[in-house]
């Protein structure tokens, strides 16, 4: 009889990984610390113009590239002289499921499928489990998503039950699971059980597959307006989006500066019972996308293929209140009712165009449906029920877990950007804290890459935290 105690199932974990991904990560490891990323990227097997072909035949991709005039009129006014870059929006809503991760999900069920997988699953709170049941529905797969949903009082945030109630119309079977530890082990249990498909966020198919985003934002802007963008600014939560829109920039050979945005929720844990209804953010925020950049392989796989870290350029966040605010903007002056995933990267756009000339092009990569638990009002609730003091006023003054500030103006919209050489002395520092010996030449060239910078970068940074 097999022994399904917590450690004995960790124990198993990469055995059951390997199974249900239908991966060797194993080959691809060079030494301690080093693996060879690119190498796995390319054995995805499937060229660009093959995924989009495969994701066209799902109801996925070529999404509609909007400049928002009005959003863009109003940050000039905030803007000094000759400043406020346009800022254009692509419509990822449109997508079958209503987000840009039905791209990263219509790969994976797709090569679910070839592979023979009976079903696919999938550990998500997010938009992705909606993404994963629309396209398992496609290709007449099963599909079973597990959701962290609750504090240990039963309470569910209204965002996470909303997206449970969309994979459900979807045909998904949703297993939701209170906060903590468990979140893991169930989900291995699942697929040990089943012997369905890990379509996991973090394999090399799930974030090919978002390159054809960045691909498709080079394309439009040279067809709309002959030239490519200047800045495109991402949502950063567990670092596929990101990467996934920078490397399909790079094979459409745009030179276009990557942001990374995110909501300020510092100080609360992600994994605290409570804590877990703190927050007004499922995903998008820092306390999954600080962590996810400077330590990505602490996945539901042996190494993460989101890494986004090696393609940012600038991390900027935003309070909460800017997210509601922005919002609510969008609605109003551009008639774009549209979910809080992508407003995080709005928001962070509205106050970066203000620092750009005019005739530089912005472009916000993402946009998501937004639904009953979604909206601003049912979040601001649940926020004023679990004690969070919400009203206007500057946003920098907000505390995260303690109170929700609206700007009072919008020149209050004011991204914070974060000091990039501190989050890449972090990862350098997360990955050799255990190494006794000196780095390889070739793992200082792995962490070069890892940083975007060089190996003097690297060697200068590993002789500092030796001496502290």
């Amino acid at each position: 009889m097999t022994n399904n105690s917590y450690n004995e199932v960790m124990a198993r974990r990469s055995e059951i990984i390997k199974k249900a991904v239908g991966i060797d990560y194993g080959k691809y490891e060079i030494d301690r610390i080093a693996f060879d990323y690119e190498q796995m990227m390319n054995d995805v097997g499937y060229s660009l113009d093959e995924v989009r072909r495969i994701q066209l035949d799902r109801a996925v991709g070529n999404t509609p590239l909007i400049e928002l005039r009005n959003i863009t009129e109003l940050a000039r006014k905030y803007a000094p002289a000759g400043h406020g870059a346009r800022i254009f929006v692509k419509d990822e809503a449109a997508n079958a499921s209503g987000s840009y991760k039905a791209r990263r999900a219509a790969l994976s069920v797709y090569e679910a499928k070839k592979k023979g997988y009976k079903g696919v699953i999938a550990a998500t709170s997010g938009n992705y489990g909606a993404a994963v049941a629309s396209q398992a529905a496609m290709a007449g797969l099963r599909s079973i998503i597990v959701q962290e949903t609750y504090d240990s009082r039963g309470v569910g945030q209204p965002e996470i039950i909303e997206k449970a109630r969309k994979c459900e119309a979807l045909g998904a079977e949703v297993v939701q699971l209170s906060v903590g530890p468990e979140l893991f082990y169930s989900v291995l249990l699942l697929l040990e059980k089943t012997g369905y498909y890990n379509a996991s966020l973090y394999t090399p198919t799930a974030v090919a597959s978002v390159e054809t985003l960045g691909y498709e934002i080079a394309e439009q802007c040279r067809e709309k307006l002959g030239r490519d963008p200047d800045v495109v600014i991402a949502t950063n939560a567990g670092g596929g989006n990101l990467t996934g829109t920078a490397r399909g920039l790079i094979k459409a050979n745009c030179k276009a500066k990557v942001v990374a945005a995110s909501v300020n929720l510092r100080g609360l844990h992600m994994a605290s019972d409570t804590q877990f209804n703190k927050k007004s953010f499922t995903t998008g925020h820092t306390g999954f996308g600080m962590p996810f950049s400077t330590w990505p392989d602490r996945t539901d796989v042996p190494r993460s293929a989101a890494r986004p870290m090696r393609y940012m350029e600038d991390y900027l966040t935003v309070a909460q209140g800017e997210v509601f605010y922005i919002t609510e903007m969008l609605a109003t002056l551009e008639g774009l009712e549209k979910g809080p995933a992508g407003n995080t990267a709005l928001a962070v756009a509205f106050g970066y165009a203000q620092t750009m000339p005019r005739d530089a092009i912005l472009v916000v990569q993402e946009t998501e449906y937004t639904g009953a638990g979604k909206h601003v009002q049912p979040q601001l609730s649940f926020a004023r029920d679990n004690g969070i003091d919400i009203h206007f006023g500057n946003p920098k003054d907000e505390v995260p877990g303690e109170s929700i500030i609206l700007p009072e103006d919008p020149s209050l919209i004011a991204p914070i950007k974060q000091d990039m050489n501190r989050l890449r002395q972090s990862l350098i520092r997360n990955a050799t804290k255990e190494l006794q010996e000196e780095l390889t030449n070739e793992e200082v060239n792995f962490l070069a890459d890892e940083t975007n910078t060089n190996a003097n970068y690297v060697k200068d940074v590993v002789n500092r935290l030796q001496e502290k």
